[in-house]
């Protein structure tokens, strides 16, 4: 029996790839997109910062006006040039373009901050770079606050009448003292996809749902020339020949998925995870798509019939699943985009890229592996209409 399974297993597969069906629907047409959306979406995701450049103006002799300008240039992420230059080529070179921001430090500062008067910067910013002059602009705040800080210490230590070298100290500590707040960088959180690797996630989701749909065209084909009646009397089980045809559905499907997913990865530079992983997610999604087959199979009475349905499945699940672009909502509509298999799957493609392994896409596993449970028995349940005709 095993062998009468694997040669009509083996024969729909060398008929899909001579006839050029799977290598055009399940492969290039679907690369095609994700080229396409790759070239238009696919830089959406990217959070490099602009290089910037800094014409300072540095009029104090003292250590305040100093840290001001050395703050800036130890911002991480951005490309800092700094220009020393006059205070008076500061605006024009600002609105010329030639410098992105424009600090004046003057001469006074150190001796009003230290002797607890007022003292101001200078900033003039430019309209290009705008992100990245608001993050200069907020490091520049973060200092003079400390600054500020230190000159009300400084005022009431001398309402407290302490020695002018205490109240020093006390300032001199203020500044020197680190920020209660801080922010670290981290890693994008679980669950989520980067741009490109959305894009060929979803693409691969999608089209997987049309190339397990052959092996249902071919069955009712077969069907409709009268040829399954002929394979059905031969001597094997009579279920063998629609096992054949699922069984060439899932292997084609799994081929086409994988090798999407790998080719996405090496040309547009993004990553699934580990690969046993992934091998996991991409088995249990071409059998929820299989099993989705089998109910079309069973309520079409024709091929053309049948391509229509596979065709509105697939859009309806693979648009739900974010193969164009991410959906959410809450309630109801929420669950049954949980309860979505092509959602599942890209979702357990996000929790692998960012570190998972195989015990945290349970969930995805749980869904992808239920809705192809419950199609199964569905199929089970509904008329064969084709059979009927």
């Amino acid at each position: 029996m095993l062998r009468q399974l694997w040669t009509m297993t083996a024969s729909d597969i060398r008929l899909r790839i001579r006839d050029k069906s799977v290598p055009i629907f399940g492969l290039l047409v679907p690369f095609a997109l994700i080229f396409v959306m790759n070239l238009v979406f696919g830089d959406t995701g990217d959070t490099d910062l602009d290089a910037v450049t800094v014409a300072a103006a540095q009029q104090d002799s003292g250590e305040l006006g100093a840290v001001v300008v050395d703050a800036v240039t130890e911002v991480p992420g951005i490309d800092l040039t700094v220009t020393d230059v006059p205070a008076s080529e500061i605006r024009p070179l600002v609105e010329a373009g030639d410098a992105q921001l424009g600090i004046t430090v003057p001469a006074d500062f150190t001796e009003n901050v230290t002797g607890g008067q007022g003292a101001q910067l200078k900033l003039i910013q430019g309209e290009s770079a705008a992100m990245e002059v608001g993050i200069l602009t907020s490091v520049i705040e973060g200092v003079t606050g400390q600054f500020a800080a230190a000159a009300e210490a400084t005022t009431a230590a001398a309402g407290l009448a302490l020695p002018p070298d205490e109240a020093g100290r006390i300032a001199q500590q203020v500044i020197e003292s680190e920020a209660r707040v801080s922010a670290v960088e981290g890693r994008t959180a679980t669950e989520q996809l980067g741009a490109g690797a959305s894009i060929v996630a979803g693409q691969a989701g999608l089209f997987l749902l049309f190339t397990v749909g052959f092996g249902v065209l071919a069955l009712l084909n077969e069907r409709q020339q009268g040829t399954l009646a002929r394979l059905q009397a031969m001597p094997m089980p009579p279920g063998l020949v629609v096992l054949s045809k699922a069984l060439s559905s899932f292997i084609l499907g799994v081929v086409a998925t994988l090798v999407l997913l790998t080719a996405g990865s090496l040309l547009f530079g993004v990553s699934f995870g580990a690969p046993l992983t992934v091998l996991v997610l991409v088995l249990c999604v071409v059998a929820a798509g299989t099993s989705l087959m089998f109910i079309i199979a069973r309520v079409a009475r024709t091929p053309e019939q049948a391509g229509v349905m596979q065709s509105i499945f697939a859009i309806v699940l693979g648009v739900a699943g974010g193969a164009f672009f991410p959906i959410t909502a809450s309630g109801p509509a929420g669950m049954l985009l949980d309860l979505n298999p092509v959602a599942a799957f890209t979702r357990g493609l996000g929790i692998s890229a960012g570190g998972g392994g195989l015990g945290d896409i349970s969930q995805p596993v749980l869904i992808m592996l239920g809705f192809a449970v419950a199609a199964l028995v569905v199929s089970r349940l509904v008329p064969d209409r084709g059979a009927a005709a």
